[in-house]
């Protein structure tokens, strides 16, 4: 009797992971969000700007270079799942004041997509901005980067102090998750391995829309635009893949925060007062690691000021750049 009720619990079980593996699988079939051709997002968010350069075999990297070439070059980096266009309203007044301003897709991202060897890591991403700006032959510049990107800006400048006239960072990541730290829910979701597998097909724009009006303040910027920037470049083909390489690659730090006490590159760090993802006590935390660094706090803003608060967030940056431009611009800057 025993063995014939456990056969029977072990058929009904059986019969159940079916019925669930079939709605699994009709839910996919039902909402399984395709990829936009890389042709059609091409014609849409690339410009008379962007370039699309082999960086090595396997890496292509979508990037712009605008303004004069003889302006002084200011790199910006984007933050995780975001593209270059997050600086358009940066590159558009920088380069209206004479400044050359390059910004870049990184891997996973924008119409950079994938790349053969699927590496995301930060030393991987340090790696691209390491290896555009010498093929750009940039022998000095400014540098700066927001969220993730921050994260990849502090680390090119631990590694190569003496390449910079100046670092920014914007609501920049590198210190282990704070306290009262809120992620938008399309981050949690993604470091949940079996959702992420899911989220690899499964990409709902309400998901999106969602997550960046988490990392906002400034309510006014999520206009349907916006959002369909975000969500249709994630579904670049072999983003939301490489998204999910990313996030598992995401394992325990690097030892470079150690070295942040070493810069003497002048620093700004901006931060977004309201910021949910990123709080401002991992401002305080770079102010108090970089020596001489100086710390612009910027009320009603979240995570994103350049778009948020384009002029406020700039002001700040005019001013580094008004007394790093010069003095760097004795050893001048060429493209190659």
């Amino acid at each position: 009797m025993a063995a014939r009720t456990r056969r029977s619990w072990g058929k009904r079980l059986l019969i159940g992971l079916a019925v669930i593996a079939g709605l699994l699988a009709l839910a996919w079939a039902v909402f399984a969000t395709p990829d936009i051709p890389a042709e059609t997002l091409k014609a849409k968010y690339a410009n008379a700007a962007s370039q699309f350069i082999e960086l090595e075999p396997g890496t292509t990297i979508h990037m712009r270079d605008e303004g004069p070439r003889d302006g002084f070059p200011v790199v910006l980096v984007h933050g995780s799942n975001a593209s270059l266009h997050t600086w358009e309203p940066w590159a558009e007044r920088l380069t209206a004041r004479g400044y050359r301003v390059i910004t870049l897709d990184l891997p996973a991202h924008g119409l950079t997509g994938a790349t053969r060897e699927g590496l995301y890591t930060n030393a991987a991403y340090v790696a691209v901005v390491e290896k555009l700006v010498d093929r750009l032959g940039l022998q000095r510049f400014v540098l700066g980067g927001n969220s993730m990107g921050g994260g990849v800006s502090w680390r090119y400048a631990v590694a190569h102090p003496d390449r910079l006239a100046g670092l920014i960072l914007v609501d920049a990541s590198g210190m282990p998750r704070p306290k009262g730290s809120k992620p938008p829910i399309g981050f949690n979701l993604a470091r949940i391995p079996v959702i992420r597998e899911v989220m690899a097909t499964v990409t709902p724009r309400a998901l999106i829309e969602s997550s960046f009006k988490q990392s906002i303040a400034n309510q006014a910027i999520a206009t349907p635009a916006m959002i369909d920037r975000y969500w249709e470049l994630l579904l670049f083909p072999g983003n939301r893949r490489a998204t999910v390489q990313r996030f598992g690659q995401s394992g325990p730090d690097d030892n470079a925060a150690a070295k942040l006490n070493t810069l003497r590159v002048p620093t700004l760090i901006i931060w977004g007062r309201e910021d949910r993802f990123i709080p401002l006590t991992v401002g305080a935390w770079f102010s108090k690691a970089i020596p001489g660094s100086r710390i612009t706090i910027l009320d009603g803003i979240g995570h994103i000021p350049m778009e948020e608060a384009p002029d406020r967030s700039l002001a700040p940056v005019l001013e580094l750049l008004g007394k790093a431009a010069p003095n760097a611009a004795e050893s001048g800057s060429q493209s190659a």
